[in-house]
């Protein structure tokens, strides 16, 4: 979100400090001046994603060829300039931004319930102004990218400091993004994503210097004046006295920039002429009305600091503060930045299930294409290197969230291993630690295994797996808005539906976890569904899973290259969606469709509202979705749109994201690329065939006149059909429904409660809608259907 107010002061105060520019000419004159450098652009794809979505429909679960197709051309347009682009996206919350993370989800919530509101009532989609970015979007797309060949990484902490380290770092061209926070760091120029022009490659440039000049600043005083004004750190709130303070002693107030813009001008007077004036020779909380948000405030300032920076206002140390508390200004060690990435290297770093193997891990397909793509930083490299470290290098690098070892890292490496290396630097480290704000770096980890979790880290920074490393180094997960109808009380949230997987993953990656209890450990789920407020994480316990021979370990789903391991990944897959009696019925199913078939039984046996209807439309998209175009779909007109059809085709493009979880946790027995949306489902062609199979239509209708895809259509049925028959799920029509369907799930002798609430009672199956928000605990209990 950024420095309040900043956004808007720049627009409307500071418009100089704008500046159009022309993105390939701007690189021209960085070859001139690093010959040997390919320019570089490190963008903050979280910034990106809803100008990267172009689709004109959003609501109905996602128009995934589309957007495959949009962010193909956006690539296209830089590289055929000659300009690299490196993505960061967002690997984990940081504590102290979660009541800032719940704030958005909560307001993401009342956008929702409008969104819905607005479909029964008109039957269309809303319009623009109403946009709400399709569920998945974030996870999809960092596959999507690394289908096209760009290196993406996901972040150890928030995505914004890793992009700021980056770019220094890097000697890059600039930073593409929308957030104000880039005007604050000390990088590289920040281009706005959203005055983009993609056919010209020009946009807005905004100039920290220039601001500093309009404000009388210096660049170092920027942290201090961010955190004033609030950010995702410091609240707005804490300082709003001192802001009002300053204000009124304000001289040059101005009419015409609003309160807002004055009150920006007013802290920026205050620093330059009153802290100015005494820095060096008063304590920053004598200067400042800091009390019990010392601390709080001196996080904020230091989050701005990138490695090998320092801040003039952390000189001397705060009252009630120890001196290991006190920010370091003389970094132990001080490290080389890298001033060019090497265009010519042709080194291609593989990322492995066995970092000391060449065996790759399987990655996406271009959905118009057949070619399976590797993940390589240089995608016309030649030399294999495996992804390992060397003993003998004497360089030592903290790893970030697991003190427990040190990585040692080649004092040559590539831009990647680079990017590890210089984001989690002692010097760093200290700095953050010695302030005692970081207390994720100190923490314990969920299991003890060291090299497994090295394993489970790198795969989570090279975009690889999907909350696997957050479950084993933290043991708290998120996940954001699902298009969900709170007033629909027939289908569950998606939240409960996938929550036995996510147990039998806790299961698997916590397995080893030992304390001498009787309990296992709890993970933290901040999962946002209806009536859920986000006061407390719901305590979720794992959920013994059976695998037949006993589960495997992680070494051997993730390590071992013997050829019966295959069969043990795909048998731990199935075991956690239940569907181990399932598995001859689904090795028989052809790829992409398997893993929607896999999907689809989990869903009919756990939801009993889903009627054969829905598993017509769902069948019938899947298999027309394989002879269509990306500008075949975008032609496709709807009469109308449904709410439950919105609701259904978020729900199984979760399930999808479910699966990228158990595939990546159970050692990638299924093709990543199997589990793409891109490749299984289309949210307006479901939509199409969901309404069509309301009405009534025939299955040659469903699938367009086509006899071959009719003989696919049976046999998928008969699959799911027969495996939701094992479960004691009979799949009828609505007109054979009874009174009794309610769409609820229930647990069989659930002990769930809730921290200081009477709801529910041991023993008993609580339906799905009044198992309430907040701090309740999921032990060892089998879900089952109404």
């Amino acid at each position: 979100m950024g420095v309040r107010g900043l956004q808007g002061f720049v627009g409307s105060t500071c418009p100089h400090i704008c500046t159009v520019v022309n993105i390939p000419e701007l690189a021209r004159q960085h070859r001139n001046k690093y010959p040997e450098c390919t320019p570089t652009i490190v963008v903050d794809a979280m910034c990106c994603l809803r100008y990267w979505y172009t689709p004109e429909s959003w609501v109905c679960g996602g128009q995934w060829r589309e957007y495959f197709s949009a962010l193909r051309d956006f690539v296209t347009a830089f590289t055929s300039a000659g300009i690299k682009l490196v993505f960061f996206f967002d690997g984990m919350v940081e504590p102290g931004k979660r009541d800032e993370w719940v704030k958005r989800r909560l307001k993401n919530n009342r956008e929702i319930s409008k969104i819905f509101h607005h479909i029964k009532s008109k039957r269309d989609q809303p319009g623009r102004n109403m946009f709400f970015i399709p569920s998945g979007l974030a996870i999809f797309t960092r596959f999507a990218l690394k289908t096209l060949g760009q290196e993406t990484f996901c972040s150890l902490r928030e995505a914004d400091y890793e992009v700021a380290s980056y770019g220094l770092q890097h000697n890059c061209l600039g930073i593409l993004g929308e957030d104000t926070d880039y005007l604050i760091y000390d990088t590289c120029p920040y281009f706005s994503i959203g005055d983009l022009c993609l056919e010209s490659l020009e946009t807005i440039m905004l100039c920290r210097e220039k601001l500093c000049e309009s404000l009388s600043l210096h660049v170092a005083d920027l942290p201090l004046l961010a955190c004033l004004l609030g950010n995702d750190i410091t609240p707005e709130g804490m300082f709003e006295s001192f802001r009002y303070k300053c204000l009124s002693s304000y001289a040059s107030v101005k009419e015409n920039i609003g309160k807002k813009g004055n009150i920006i001008l007013a802290v920026s007077d205050y620093i330059s002429k009153v802290l100015h004036l005494h820095q060096g020779e008063k304590k920053i909380e004598e200067m400042l009305p800091l009390g019990t948000n010392k601390l709080l405030f001196y996080k904020g300032v230091t989050s701005y600091l990138l490695p090998g920076q320092k801040s003039p206002w952390l000189i001397q140390k705060p009252k009630g503060m120890t001196d290991k508390q006190v920010v370091s200004l003389n970094p132990a060690s001080k490290q080389e930045v890298p001033m060019c990435i090497d265009s010519e290297c042709k080194q291609e770093v593989h990322v492995c299930a066995n970092p000391e193997s060449t065996q790759e891990v399987p990655m996406c397909m271009d959905p118009e294409s057949n070619q399976e793509a590797s993940m390589s930083t240089d995608p016309e490299s030649k030399q294999e290197v495996p992804m390992c470290t060397d003993p003998e290098s004497k360089q030592e690098v903290f790893i970030y969230a697991f003190p427990e070892f040190k990585q040692k890292l080649p004092s040559e490496t590539d831009s990647e291993f680079d990017l590890e290396a210089l984001m989690y630097t002692q010097s760093e480290i200290k700095q953050e630690d010695a302030m005692d704000m970081e207390p994720e770096v100190k923490q314990v980890t969920m299991i003890s295994n060291s090299e497994i979790l090295k394993v489970a880290r790198m795969q989570h920074v090279h975009s690889e797996s999907y909350l696997v490393y957050n479950i084993m180094s933290s043991g708290e997960i998120e996940c954001s808005n699902t298009l969900e109808d709170e007033l629909d009380q027939a289908l569950p949230s998606q939240a409960f539906i996938y929550r036995p997987v996510r147990q039998r993953v806790y299961s698997l990656l916590l397995g080893d976890w030992k304390d001498g209890a009787s309990i296992g450990p709890v993970v933290k789920e901040w999962f946002v569904y209806p009536g859920n407020s986000l006061k407390h994480p719901d305590l979720v316990r794992p959920l013994q899973m059976t695998v037949e021979g006993g589960t495997p370990s992680l070494e051997v789903l993730w390590l071992s290259q013997e050829p019966e391991a295959q069969a043990q990944r795909l048998d731990t897959l199935l075991a956690c969606f239940n569907l181990s009696s399932s598995r001859e019925e689904l090795q028989a199913v052809e790829s992409p469709l398997r893993a929607l078939c896999c999907l689809l039984i989990y869903l009919f046996v756990q939801v009993d509202t889903l009627s054969l209807e829905d598993l017509h439309a769902f069948i019938a998209q899947a298999l027309c979705l394989q002879g269509k175009s990306a500008s075949q779909l975008m032609n496709l007109q709807l009469d109308y749109i449904n709410s439950r059809a919105v609701q259904l085709g978020s729900l199984l493009v979760r399930g999808l994201t479910t699966l990228v979880l158990v595939n990546s946790a159970c050692g990638f027995p299924w093709t990543t690329s199997e589990l793409m949306p891109w490749n299984v489902f289309d949210g307006k062609l479901f939509h199409q065939k969901y309404l069509q199979s309301e009405k009534g239509y025939a299955e040659e209708v469903l699938l367009e006149q086509n006899r071959s895809w009719l003989t696919k259509f049976h046999n998928l049925k008969a699959v799911v059909c027969k495996a939701c028959s094992k479960e004691n799920r009979r799949i009828v029509g609505r007109t054979h429904w009874s009174s009794h369907h309610t769409g609820r799930l229930g647990r069989e002798g659930s002990s769930s409660h809730r921290t200081g609430s009477t709801y529910g009672h041991s023993g008993q199956g609580q339906p799905w809608r009044d198992q309430g928000p907040g701090s309740r605990q999921y032990e060892h209990d089998q879900w089952r259907r109404y």
